[in-house]
């Protein structure tokens, strides 16, 4: 197999960790968080989401934590933004990604967004012109390439057409997210060999959701396939609230073990990602599925 020297990690734990947990982590232990990862040599962190509050109530201090956090030169602060008004939002916090989603289902997209793929289009193209007008760099965001909740499997040409025209706006990266855990290694090998012959492995990065515990094992084919770049979440929090049965994604520190053991360089201290893992984990209030969190535990 293909491995490369070195991997990013984009830490996604502040956002997609936290914005479908019951219990509301307060806005002063996510800013001790988020600074804890910031000090962790992670480089790129997605803080928090933009998204209406009613929508989303445990992102809906988003404003004071971006004011809160103290900045790390070096490291990159992404927000989740959905629309205009989200996009003033965060621009008034100065982020400095964006980040813009969508669906490869339709179904999906309406339970999430509330409208039409078709319809979304136009609404994150704005987004992105606008925020590359304010100097600010855009991801975007594409669930259920692997398959979605409510309609299943999802065609390859769909999560391509998508693909294509969220590049045609402009976004500097697309995130694959398998939203629910349902994806394999060799449907991981099929849907990336059908996009990179399209374009360029460096436009990816891959998001995998540990359902069914082999998000590890879709990582691994994905980097002898050329991606570089990974989202992961600190303890494998997460899950979204418009898809039924997603669990959390793969665990930040248990990725970084894996690269490590491997001799992958990542820039990341295991030992501070262990101890930011730990400090969410108690604020939670219960045991998160990360195995190296749990190794811990047995081990003292």
């Amino acid at each position: 197999m293909n491995w490369p020297t070195s991997v990013t990690i984009k830490e996604v734990g502040p956002r997609d960790g936290l914005q479908n947990e019951k219990v509301f982590i307060s806005t002063e232990d996510k800013i001790a968080w988020i600074n804890q990862l910031s000090g962790s040599g992670l480089k790129n962190i997605e803080i928090t989401s933009f998204v209406n509050p009613k929508w989303i109530p445990a992102l809906s201090d988003a404003v004071a934590v971006a004011a809160g956090i103290t900045r790390v030169p070096g490291v990159t602060y992404t927000a989740l933004v959905p629309n205009r008004q989200g996009l003033e939002r965060a621009l008034e916090a100065n982020i400095d990604t964006v980040a813009v989603f969508m669906s490869a289902s339709e179904t999906h997209n309406r339970k999430n967004i509330n409208k039409s793929i078709e319809d979304t289009f136009p609404i994150l193209k704005k987004v992105v012109e606008e925020a590359q007008s304010a100097g600010k760099s855009s991801r975007g965001y594409v669930s259920t390439v692997f398959g979605c909740p409510y309609e299943g499997i999802v065609d390859i040409e769909k999560v391509i057409s998508v693909s294509e025209t969220l590049f045609e706006m402009g976004i500097g990266e697309l995130s694959l997210g398998d939203t629910i855990g349902v994806a394999n290694p060799k449907q991981v090998q099929e849907v990336l060999e059908a996009l990179l012959k399209r374009f360029p492995a460096n436009k990816f990065a891959l998001h995998f959701h540990d359902t069914h515990g082999i998000a590890l094992a879709n990582i691994l084919v994905s980097l002898d396939m050329g991606i570089t770049i990974f989202d992961a979440s600190l303890g494998g929090l997460g899950g979204c609230p418009y898809a039924p049965g997603a669990s959390g994604n793969v665990a930040t520190e248990d990725f970084l073990y894996m690269l490590n053991s491997m001799g992958i360089n990542t820039g990341v201290n295991q030992e501070k990602l262990l101890s930011a893992s730990r400090f969410i984990q108690d604020k939670v209030g219960r045991p998160l599925p990360s195995h190296s969190l749990q190794v811990c535990s047995l081990t003292g």
